[in-house]
């Protein structure tokens, strides 16, 4: 593979895209024939107050800003002596000829960067034996030594809609920071991710939370999201967190318990599942009616069974599209998750009680991503109606 081409109904995350410092590193061909890239994710040492400051300390490469004087940058002043006020260089026209830094490396004279995947690893055929042996201490010294402030996630690039589980969405960006932001919340809780695709947030909620039950459908990624659970075990072991990959699919309704599926449940997981779940979370995932729909009638299912109070959280970003429809700018399908939100807090059936609210994202940012105004993050507070009545009585 010599250069990366993206077909024309293929789909590209803008964390992928808006990261150009960043190097994707090859590392396989899943089961389905996609190339595998594992990127690292450096949580910032300070909570960024600064947006700007902290973009610089995070990235790698630092860039200098040509001054507008024409004259070279404070590191090159120093080099060349104290030169004083410069002369400013016009061209022919009149215009301000700005010298600039020479790139650091380039495939030809005046030519951009030639972006390569570079393979790491090639799979065996069986990624399964792979994963096996890693986690018998096979795995790459990279994997067992990583630093504590990296996260690690294999993911897939320009998929079609249906693999968009496979890549990093700005939506699990977010919702990683707001857990950060409130470990003390989360703290020895047993949580619920839905639609958990490559498993970054649960990977951090495992940073706190007790048990993390990492769910989403689908053989390879699955697979996928089970190798980067194991990527960060330097992570979530220190801080006695687990995450376990489980099948869930929102349009059934019951859990898979056989034992003969991988990634099935046990009945041992499914009692913990509806006795002590404290937290349902969702990142981006609310990008089709139909799946929106699923996924809410499975926060109802869910909700409605336990026996005490659940508090969920989804975040996602509005996606503006032009629409033959209305022939107009807009956000069908932002639009109706949000019919779906005012259904849920409408709902009375005497089973369970929804509370729906936005949350502020004033909490601050650990992670490197454009955090722009598209981004919500809400709360969905459910509490059984008859836990309400034994309450109120014994007030």
């Amino acid at each position: 593979m010599d250069q990366m081409t993206f077909k024309h109904d293929t789909v590209l995350s803008d964390v992928h895209m808006h990261r150009p410092n960043t190097h994707h590193l090859m590392t396989r061909l899943n089961s389905a024939g996609q190339p595998v890239f594992r990127s690292r994710f450096r949580f910032l040492v300070e909570s960024r107050a600064d947006s700007d400051s902290g973009t610089d300390s995070a990235n790698d490469e630092k860039h200098e800003s040509p001054r507008r004087d024409g004259g070279t940058s404070p590191e090159q002043d120093e080099e060349g002596g104290n030169q004083g006020n410069v002369e400013t260089c016009l061209d022919e026209d009149g215009d301000l000829d700005v010298t600039h830094r020479p790139r650091k490396s380039s495939v030809d004279e005046g030519g951009r960067d030639l972006v390569c995947p570079i393979i790491l690893q090639q799979s065996a055929p069986d990624l399964e034996q792979d994963e096996n042996s890693d986690d018998d201490g096979g795995g790459d010294d990279e994997e067992t030594c990583c630093s504590q402030d990296i996260i690690q996630i294999e993911h897939t690039m320009a998929t079609p809609l249906e693999d968009v589980g496979k890549q990093v969405w700005r939506g699990a960006l977010l919702l990683a920071d707001f857990i950060l932001s409130e470990k003390g919340t989360f703290s020895g809780a047993t949580v619920l991710e839905l639609g958990a695709g490559t498993g970054l947030t649960s990977i951090v909620m495992a940073t706190t939370a007790k048990t993390v039950y990492c769910t989403d459908v689908g053989e390879d990624l699955l697979r996928l999201c089970h190798r980067n659970v194991f990527l960060n075990q330097h992570m979530t072991k220190p801080a006695g967190g687990e995450v376990k990959v489980k099948r869930l699919n929102w349009l059934q309704h019951s859990l898979c318990t056989d034992a003969d599926l991988e990634f099935s449940w046990t009945e041992e997981e499914v009692a913990d599942l509806y006795d002590n779940t404290n937290f349902i979370i969702a990142a981006d995932v609310c990008y089709d009616d139909d799946l929106t729909d699923g996924l809410f009638r499975t926060l109802y299912r869910l909700c409605s069974s336990f026996n005490h109070s659940c508090t969920v959280f989804i975040s996602l970003e509005k996606r503006m599209n032009f629409s033959l429809r209305h022939m107009d700018i807009c956000c069908e399908a932002y639009n109706h998750f949000k019919h779906c939100l005012s259904q849920l807090q409408d709902m009375e059936d005497g089973r369970c009680r929804f509370k729906v609210e936005p949350v502020p994202l004033n909490f601050a940012q650990f992670l490197l991503y454009e955090r722009i105004e598209q981004l919500e993050l809400w709360k969905i507070s459910a509490s059984p109606r008859e836990s309400e009545g034994t309450q109120s009585d014994s007030e």
